[in-house]
């Protein structure tokens, strides 16, 4: 497992009062997305003095400022802006703002959420509650709703709960959808942050490690709706998606029947266009 990479991290706009003993950092990365970046942080509703918002702003232009959404956001939400001044990628942008955060903060969680996509009111009360009640449970996500900006695309998205059947469920899909996620920040010490090597499944890959240190819980409500956009990096990189997810399996997977039947999946999807897979999920809903 390689080593974390070291970051200069310039922070702006902290705020003065304690940011030490948190219940969690929701961490959101942004790049040339003011709008969705003001959109997902209105739908969060937490104890305003128990967490704190770590953006990343992957070198916007223009860059995010905070003058530029202080007034669009709820006044108690207490943000701290990380800036790039170049793109450097999601991989990057997300391991700058983990890397913050266990400097910076004694977070006992870590939740991730996505510009364009909004929670549920009670979605972090639900999240914190459950981890705190299950201190064998490492990583924590929910079920979702997908829809576009257009919402004539959208369909639900359901996956099994229990670690037992949520370890199996990894050889075929990422069961966790990133900006439903919360993990524990101590983790960090043996997982590591997300790893560069798989492109485009660099989730995939970091749920992996957690679910192999400790276990794994997907909540059966639907706390998040999360945005399909069809120009976002997944979906213009399908292909090299799919290869970085069969990657993640052989490096991850240890059950070789599985490990196949999740390879020979992938395989298959790689045939279907990605509009007409989509078109399949609205009709079955799942």
């Amino acid at each position: 497992m390689e080593p974390h990479n070291s970051f200069q991290l310039s922070a702006v706009n902290i705020s003065s009062d304690n940011i030490q003993d948190l219940d969690f950092c929701l961490l959101i990365p942004c790049y040339n997305d003011l709008e969705g970046l003001v959109r997902c942080i209105s739908s969060v509703c937490y104890h305003p003095a128990r967490f704190r918002i770590v953006i990343v702003d992957d070198g916007s232009d223009p860059a995010v400022s905070f003058d530029a959404i202080k007034h669009r956001i709820p006044s108690d939400h207490k943000v701290v802006l990380l800036k790039n001044e170049t793109n450097e990628g999601i991989t990057n942008a997300l391991n700058k703002g983990l890397a913050w955060i266990q400097q910076n903060t004694h977070s006992r969680y870590v939740a991730r959420l996505d510009c364009n996509d909004v929670c549920r009111h009670d979605r972090f009360f639900k999240q914190v509650v459950y981890l705190d009640q299950h201190p064998e449970v490492g990583l924590l996500g929910s079920w979702c709703e997908f829809e576009d900006s257009s919402k004539r695309s959208r369909y639900a998205y359901r996956t099994p709960t229990d670690h037992a059947d949520v370890l199996k469920a990894m050889y075929f899909k990422n069961i966790f959808i990133h900006p439903t996620v919360m993990f524990r920040t101590a983790l960090l010490a043996n997982s590591g942050y997300y790893p560069y090597q798989f492109p485009y499944a660099e989730d995939y890959a970091f749920f992996w490690r957690l679910i192999k240190i400790s276990a794994g819980h997907i909540l059966g409500e639907f706390l998040v709706v999360c945005e399909i956009n069809h120009d976002g990096i997944s979906l213009k990189n399908r292909k090299r998606q799919f290869r970085s997810r069969i990657k993640v399996i052989n490096t991850y997977g240890k059950n070789s029947f599985l490990r196949l039947c999740g390879i020979m999946r992938i395989m298959a999807l790689t045939l279907i266009p990605a509009s007409l897979a989509l078109r399949l999920k609205n009709l079955i809903k799942s």
